[in-house]
């Protein structure tokens, strides 16, 4: 194994970390943009651009993509969140300069015909469609609002059906330019690769592009809370509650994975045992943290029907609040263990590994390697849970996203069960 970094000099940064033993080769493509660098006006661009990489470049079109990929054994996709767009591929070994070639050639050349838009526009309202009809998704949408507002952070990156219809060629050419800047872009490979070959293919590509503006927009992310509850014809009321968290960059972005891990990361975790175990108050409960560049939440999800809403709520802020009270060794070790394990068994997929150094490559400026990771998870203590517990539950206002059944429900009690 062997890890390597160059970057160009127009900034644009390159990794690999080369397994010569593995039967794969993936590649990632990870830019600086998502939903929280967009004007009101361009909700849901990032996203639809992500989409439009893949319809067609000057030497290529949508299905010679798609089969060119496929031929090569090859998965291909991509996501948008609110702070980045990645694209990604892995392939069979033998194929890893045509995969780099290609997911270079559709970031570079892509050329967003007219009739593709249209067609792709249909797509992106189609999975909009999608998501408001799953009410397990649509709560996140609700929870995020309430976190952060009326600014990007708060606003679907999906983006507003009537925007996405009004979406123009010139549009989606205008935010290329301003955002898929060389300075802005990490480009990384892992598996049965060459890095020489990487660097070469990349900067063919990418070289000689200048940046039309070195400084990223100004993207304000603020912690706002709140409650807001949707009524949908449901059997069961779908429930959010969180807390102001910590950003990716601070010391404590993973004891606050692990603080979510033994609240509700498992059939052991004190949500599990307390919530569905001792009063079957919910089918499905969890515990998350999300880390961005500057800000964080902390949040817990169930779902539950509406009689019960009110206990639940009650008993969500009650297990967290037990945690002031000390954890275990063993218990702790436990939740310790499952961010082990995530950070270890990435390790095992080129996949997963290529993510990792293209995101860390953004967020951190360089790739943390388990080698790193490994030890601040586990110096870890019971004082830190206690911590991170005492902040959730000193936040002024907490964040309730319900949906469902809730006309009935006394929102404001909700909100103060958790402020109290």
């Amino acid at each position: 194994m062997t890890y390597k970094t160059e970057t160009l000099d127009n900034g644009l940064r390159i990794a690999s970390e080369c397994h010569p033993d593995a039967d794969s080769a993936a590649f990632a493509i990870a830019v600086d943009v998502g939903a929280r660098y967009e004007e009101v006006a361009q909700g849901g661009l990032s996203h639809m651009l992500e989409h439009m990489a893949f319809k067609g470049t000057s030497k290529r079109s949508a299905q010679q993509i798609a089969e060119a990929f496929d031929l090569m054994g090859g998965n291909v996709n991509a996501y948008t969140s609110h702070e980045h767009t990645l694209y990604y591929a892995k392939v069979l070994k033998e194929y890893a300069g045509d995969a780099l070639e290609l997911l270079c050639e559709i970031l570079a050349d892509s050329v967003f015909d007219p009739q593709e838009i249209e067609r792709e526009r249909e797509v992106v309202l189609q999975e909009i469609a999608m998501h408001h009809d799953a009410p397990d998704d649509l709560v996140f949408d609700l929870f995020q609002q309430m976190a952060f507002g009326d600014t990007p952070m708060g606003r679907s990156i999906l983006g507003d059906p009537e925007r996405v219809r009004a979406y123009s060629r010139d549009d989606l050419l205008d935010y290329t330019r301003t955002h898929y800047q060389p300075s802005r872009i990490a480009i990384a490979g892992a598996g049965a690769i060459d890095h020489a070959a990487l660097v070469s293919t990349v900067r063919q590509y990418f070289g000689k592009r200048k940046n039309e503006t070195l400084a990223k927009p100004v993207a304000i992310a603020r912690y706002v809370g709140g409650e807001k509850t949707l009524e949908k014809e449901l059997e069961q009321v779908q429930l959010a509650v969180g807390f102001h968290g910590v950003s990716a960059l601070h010391d404590d972005y993973y004891p606050s994975q692990v603080f979510t891990t033994l609240l509700g990361g498992g059939m052991s975790s004190r949500l599990f045992q307390e919530i569905r175990e001792k009063r079957g108050l919910a089918y499905s409960v969890s515990a998350y943290s999300s880390g961005y560049n500057d800000i964080g939440v902390i949040g817990m999800y169930a779902g539950t029907t509406v009689e019960h809403l009110s206990e639940l709520t009650g008993a969500l802020k009650e297990v967290m609040a037990s945690l002031l009270n000390g954890v275990g060794d063993e218990e702790l070790l436990r939740a310790k263990n499952q961010i082990k394990a995530n950070v270890l068994m990435s390790r095992e997929s080129t996949g997963t590994i290529v993510e990792w150094i293209a995101r860390h490559l953004l967020v951190y400026g360089r790739y943390r390697p388990a080698a790193e990771l490994v030890p601040i998870i586990d110096a870890i203590t019971p004082d830190d849970m206690a911590r991170l517990a005492n902040y959730c539950l000193d936040t002024t206002t907490p964040i309730v996203a319900a949906l469902g059944p809730v006309g009935s429900v006394n929102h404001a009690g909700l909100a103060a069960q958790l402020a109290a």
